[in-house]
């Protein structure tokens, strides 16, 4: 298929998620549409779309783990509702044993707040290393940069430092992140968030570009207007270029986690998440 030569409509892109979940599950379909399944035969196109479990933070684990098998995707990352910080050895490999047997696949976990206090960030790469996370998706003090390089060299995992939007003083966009990991270990990169980096009024595309030497986790989710105000809402519904978004990761063959960060409906988060998926695979299976 060709590249969208446009923004394609929502209705559009649903329609082509719907075929594709089709198309994943077995489903019989008219013969006009099986050689399209066997041109589409990864949904996600080879990026590792999944999500973070804050998504779902109100579930227990195994009730998170069936959530994200529930709407199709793999690879999940673990807030400390699911994982505490001060669990031990023991209980991370459990837990991440537990999600290998799901046949999900675990890739990184936060955001973990480092305060200027070596022991608290050496708990968090313990953490990642029993638990075999290869990304802490991040929120460190500037002053610990020095002690960040001795850990990533130590432990040989990443960390991406989270965006959070106007409201962050400290790292409101990804510029601001550029700026406090440069002259500093390679390991040390960025975790975009798409939202927040919109409501500060970045392009995320250009920035993905931009920054996609050191770009380690993506966390995706829409949000409706494109100011420090807007909210957070269902993938497609609101103003985020996702087909740009989407473009450029495949541009720069994004090998990390895009997570879907669902902040909205905690109570009942997995109709919200599904369809924001859902738009996903419809945009994907449009390129």
């Amino acid at each position: 298929m060709s590249k969208l030569p446009f923004k394609p409509s929502r209705r559009d892109v649903i329609k082509a998620g719907a075929l594709t979940a089709a198309f994943a599950s077995g489903l019989r379909l008219p013969s006009i549409l099986n050689a399209a399944a066997e041109e589409v035969p990864d949904p996600f196109r080879g990026l590792k779309v999944g999500i973070t479990s804050y998504s779902v933070r109100k579930l227990n684990l195994d009730d998170a783990i069936k959530a994200t098998k529930r709407i199709g995707v793999r690879y999940i990352s673990l807030k400390d509702f699911h994982l505490p910080l001060k669990s031990t050895p023991e209980e991370r490999r459990a837990v991440a044993q537990k999600i290998k047997d799901a046949g999900l696949i675990l890739l990184g976990c936060g955001v973990v707040e480092m305060k200027n206090d070596e022991a608290q960030i050496r708990n968090a790469f313990e953490y990642a290393k029993d638990a075999g996370i290869a990304t802490i998706v991040a929120k460190p003090d500037p002053a610990v940069m020095g002690i960040l390089d001795r850990m990533v060299k130590e432990y040989n995992i990443r960390v991406a430092i989270h965006n959070h939007g106007p409201e962050d003083k400290v790292y409101p966009t990804p510029e601001s992140v550029a700026k406090v990991i440069e002259g500093h270990d390679n390991r040390i990169g960025y975790c975009i968030d798409i939202g927040h980096t919109v409501r500060a009024g970045v392009n995320v595309a250009d920035a993905v570009r931009k920054y996609a030497g050191r770009l380690y986790e993506m966390h995706i989710k829409d949000v409706t207007q494109a100011i420090p105000s807007g909210k957070v809402i269902e993938i497609g519904r609101g103003v985020i270029d996702i087909p740009g978004v989407l473009k450029a990761l495949r541009e720069i063959k994004f090998q990390y986690h895009v997570a879907l960060e669902y902040e909205k409906d905690a109570d009942d988060p997995v109709p919200g998440m599904a369809e924001s998926i859902g738009y996903v695979k419809g945009v994907l299976a449009m390129m």
